[in-house]
């Protein structure tokens, strides 16, 4: 199994958030470990300022404080090995270190997830979230053609089931409506049956919802 060891310089703690202000390269580290974690490799983390026998200890460590300082810290040590000294590495050096394969980078950026809020605006007819999502995208950088295309989607989408209820509504109400009461695919309510619609109870007192 994969091991992977972190030697930190003395610090209140590791995840960066704890100090009068946030480190965000102590924040980003934490949370590649913790990633590396999900892939299987077992981490471990020590602290000089609180675990400083464990930096006397191991002798990579102690002959490297010895010639660098504490400037040889962070020191990470793969399967006992030192592997670098005095940074700490991006996710993909980790991963590169510990021989597993980066997931796919994501395509819903934040400019893809406005076209699907445009979208979803359109489909939901809120004036307001248009407007407010349009906004954001337009700040974004997103194309007008781009925004353009979300809205004739989205309208697409929403036409198939208001078009499919006004055929229906048509063949009901047109001049062969008795012919279509026979049809197979209509079914009638049996006697005594509720007559409440989008499968309401009586209680709804036959409204919709």
């Amino acid at each position: 199994m994969t091991s992977i060891q972190v030697f930190d310089p003395a610090m209140c703690c590791s995840t960066g958030i704890c100090g009068p202000t946030v480190e965000p390269h102590l924040v980003r580290f934490a949370a590649d470990l913790d990633w590396l974690k999900t892939q299987g490799v077992t981490v471990e983390r020590f602290n000089l300022s609180q675990q400083p026998m464990a930096f006397a200890a191991d002798a990579d460590v102690k002959a490297a404080l010895h010639e660098k300082g504490e400037g040889a810290l962070p020191l990470i040590k793969l399967n006992g090995k030192v592997q670098s000294l005095g940074t700490y590495p991006s996710r993909e050096q980790l991963a590169a270190l510990a021989g597993v394969g980066m997931p796919a980078p994501s395509i819903y950026t934040e400019a893809v997830q406005e076209l699907v809020s445009i979208g979803a605006a359109i489909a939901s007819n809120c004036q307001p979230c248009f407007k407010f999502h349009y906004d954001k995208a337009r700040k974004l950088g997103v194309s007008r053609e781009d925004m353009l295309r979300a809205v004739k989607t989205a309208q697409g989408v929403k036409e198939v089931p208001a078009n499919a209820v006004l055929g229906l509504a048509e063949r009901f109400l047109n001049d062969q409506t008795a012919s279509i009461f026979g049809a197979p695919e209509i079914k009638l309510l049996p006697t005594g049956a509720p007559t409440t619609c989008c499968g309401g109870s009586s209680e709804t007192n036959g409204s919709c919802g």
